[in-house]
């Protein structure tokens, strides 16, 4: 049963929480003390909301989602020592059914996280952006606003993903040459995709490289090098087929 402030007598909301007005609590949700909820907030059932997280006003959290998830590492991750912060997200945020958003993110007004997806420590995730079903944005990845992730997509650790991006179903990033060889301390190499890049269906990002502005990459793409502003690339390695025309440009279709 749900009282008339409500807020499920099968919840468990701790006394430390901070609720604000119209503050909505589904059966089996359990909020822990710090945890803020802005107004008019909506969680659903069985959903995890741990301590430091941040919750703007407006926000619909579905089921069975986790946020504020603190994460397990292996020894010698090169996550270890990445500062946890509030979890924070801001008004109108949408979290979909079984996603995870860890400890640390930041999530940006109006942005929608997808069923099953995840979000990991220290990644911001741009407003208005969405991050499709059973994607997942690495940890210290930058996704900016308006960026449109499709499904099973993974975006890697350190990526940066600039305004107006568009990916496509399973593109997939990579950032170590090494595959896990490299020396102790060796930084990351991830790639960089410029405003308004679009990225097909199931490409492949090898570390580093860069794909300019206004970009196209075919499905099924390898992007082996970079990607100059505006190029059409398709194919295995990826090579340059044509320019984007004037008429295709971000522009030209707000």
């Amino acid at each position: 049963m749900t009282d008339a402030s409500g807020i499920s007598r099968a919840a468990h909301v701790d006394p430390g929480a901070v609720l604000g007005h119209g503050v909505r609590i589904a059966p089996a949700a359990v909020i822990y003390a710090g945890v803020v909820l802005g107004d008019n907030t909506v969680v659903g059932a069985g959903t995890v909301i741990h301590t430091g997280v941040q919750i703007g006003e407006g926000c619909v959290i579905e089921d069975l989602v986790v946020l504020g998830k603190r994460p397990r590492l292996r020894r010698g991750s090169s996550a270890a020592g990445i500062a946890l912060p509030d979890l924070v997200l801001g008004g109108g945020v949408s979290i979909c059914c079984g996603a995870i958003v860890y400890a640390g993110a930041v999530v940006g007004a109006g942005a929608i996280i997808g069923d099953q997806a995840q979000v990991r420590e220290g990644a911001v995730v741009g407003e208005r952006s969405v991050v499709g079903r059973a994607s997942c944005v690495d940890f210290s990845a930058k996704v900016g606003n308006r960026v449109s992730i499709q499904t099973g997509v993974y975006v890697t650790s350190y990526a940066v993903v600039e305004d107006d991006v568009f990916l496509g179903p399973g593109a997939l990033m990579t950032n170590d040459d090494t595959m896990g060889r490299h020396p102790k301390g060796e930084g990351l190499s991830a790639p960089i995709v410029r405003r308004a890049a679009r990225v097909g269906g199931a490409v492949v990002m090898v570390p580093g490289v860069e794909i300019g502005e206004e970009a196209f990459i075919g499905a099924g793409a390898v992007v082996t090098r970079d990607v100059a502003a505006r190029e059409v690339v398709l194919g295995v390695p990826a090579r340059v087929l044509r320019q984007v025309a004037d008429s295709e440009l971000l522009e030209n279709w707000r």
